[in-house]
């Protein structure tokens, strides 16, 4: 920007939206606060630099991570004490939103600084916009725990939210995760939403087991999304606790199956119990 930029935009901390891929998802008002910013902080100097590069700009950049923020703060704190103009970018979407930028922003806040945010793209808002699940009441949940069971006891903590549930996976981890959310969710309706912006873009939807099955088979590359319906008073058939029994069975006993099935479902356990050891006795090997 030219000499009114000081105008413009004030010292403080800008909280910048960037592209989620397509580099065109950028506002006019992100560029202006880029090229007259002091300094950029940002998660990868060289991921934010391949936009910067492209728009032509070029500003100072200084990297914020987890591995490094308890050193930098300090550092980013005094540029703003010394009255300078900080954009806070991440390596793609909305900064805050699963990066480490909160305890800055909290700081930043606590000293009084000028604080505001430039909106903009948000793989959240558009995966979920994509699902064609209810948009009026959503819980961002973030990326699950790597571990196994501590990745089954927070979707046990998310099961009873009323509203539709919005998760980050990695491709790598999507089928794993999806058998997960059927052990415990059921047969709930889902969405998984990759490459959001990008040439690839899918935009995938059915039942959790459906979603599963077809993961399983085909795998999955790029950034993804799952979305999630919220609990619902659908009654399953006795052939979808059948299938879902099946796909149980596989890991758990008998007992633990029927226990989670009726804790899905709202069938008696017994009855569930009982329409496993059938399938047992009729030959069927898990």
């Amino acid at each position: 920007m030219k000499s009114d930029s000081s105008q413009i935009y004030p010292p403080g901390l800008y909280i910048v939206a960037t592209p989620i891929g397509n580099l065109k998802d950028i506002t006019l008002r992100a560029l202006d606060a880029l090229k007259a910013a002091d300094l950029i902080v940002c998660e990868d100097t060289r991921v934010t630099g391949k936009l910067l590069s492209h728009y032509g700009i070029r500003k100072p950049t200084l990297s914020y991570n987890d591995h490094n923020g308890e050193e930098r703060r300090p550092k980013i704190l005094d540029a703003l004490g010394r009255g300078q103009c900080v954009a806070l970018v991440s390596d793609a979407g909305t900064p805050l939103i699963s990066d480490p930028g909160y305890k800055l922003v909290r700081a930043a806040l606590a000293r009084g600084f000028h604080v505001t945010a430039l909106p903009g793209a948000s793989a959240v808002l558009a995966a979920l916009c994509l699902s064609g699940l209810p948009t009026d009441r959503f819980f961002f949940a973030g990326f699950l725990p790597a571990k196994k069971e501590a990745c089954r006891k927070e979707i046990r903590s998310l099961a009873a939210i009323p509203s539709t549930l919005v998760l980050f996976e990695s491709a790598r981890r999507l089928p794993e995760t999806l058998g997960f959310l059927q052990e415990i969710l059921g047969r709930r309706e889902a969405a998984v939403v990759r490459e959001i912006t990008k040439l690839y873009e899918e935009s995938r939807r059915g039942s959790l087991p459906e979603l599963r099955a077809h993961y399983e088979k085909e795998g999955a590359k790029g950034e993804v999304v799952i979305v999630i319906a919220p609990p619902g008073e659908q009654e399953a058939t006795n052939e979808d606790l059948e299938t879902e029994l099946r796909l149980l069975l596989k890991s758990h006993s008998v007992k633990e199956a029927a226990s989670i099935l009726a804790e899905q479902t709202g069938r008696p356990r017994k009855e569930i119990y009982a329409m496993a050891l059938k399938m047992m006795k009729d030959g069927e090997r898990f």
